[in-house]
């Protein structure tokens, strides 16, 4: 074998074994590699209460894809901002907006109760639904989804709340698919959630 043939021989060889590697390694972040989820897999099961005041589950939502915004109702911008451009999405697929569903989860248990959430989502979709709790309960679906929050005294006696602003598309299994883009016209985004029907 000439020496030209045996770099290529080694060239060759080298690309395959590190391919092989990241594969395995793609297929076990992904949690294709064993057959189940990872650990590192984001949503899982939740008991919170709606704006209604009724016990709701992860259970809810199975059977149609739906989306996933965590806030708060004294938010002053990126909420209201989040929620219109969600409920612009829902108008926009129309009869479809029945088959799908939004979750708004407050990150704020001390100021957004069930009344609370009811009032300040009046403005928005009624296929956007407002889901509260207990520090606790709000504490484990915030995990599971792995969003940051925390209080932000104001210094007025007051306080903000500092969160994650990612909105989570959900599939008909509950399981995530990806953040949702809401940064395009709400055709084009309607268009993306009509393929998980």
């Amino acid at each position: 074998m000439t020496s030209r043939a045996s770099q290529i021989l080694v060239v060759v060889s080298a690309f395959v074994a590190g391919l092989v590697v990241f594969l395995a390694v793609f297929m076990y972040a992904t949690g294709q590699f064993g057959g189940g989820p990872t650990p590192s897999a984001i949503g899982g099961p939740f008991q919170l209460t709606d704006q209604d005041g009724k016990q709701i589950t992860d259970q809810d939502f199975r059977g149609r894809p739906y989306l996933v915004f965590f806030g708060y109702t004294h938010c002053p911008d990126i909420c209201p901002t989040t929620l219109f451009e969600i409920s612009e999405v829902m108008r926009a697929l129309g009869p479809d907006a029945d088959s799908a569903a939004a979750l708004f989860v407050s990150v704020d248990p001390d100021r957004d109760t069930p009344a609370v959430l009811k009032d300040y989502l009046s403005s928005f979709d009624p296929h956007v639904r407002g889901a509260t709790g207990n520090e606790k309960e709000l504490a484990q679906v915030q995990k599971e989804f792995r969003v940051y929050s925390k209080k932000h005294p104001t210094g007025d006696g007051d306080y903000s709340m500092d969160h994650s602003a990612v909105v989570y598309l959900m599939d008909k299994d509950g399981r995530f698919v990806a953040p949702f883009n809401l940064k395009r016209s709400p055709q084009d985004a309607a268009k993306d959630l009509r393929k998980y029907l």
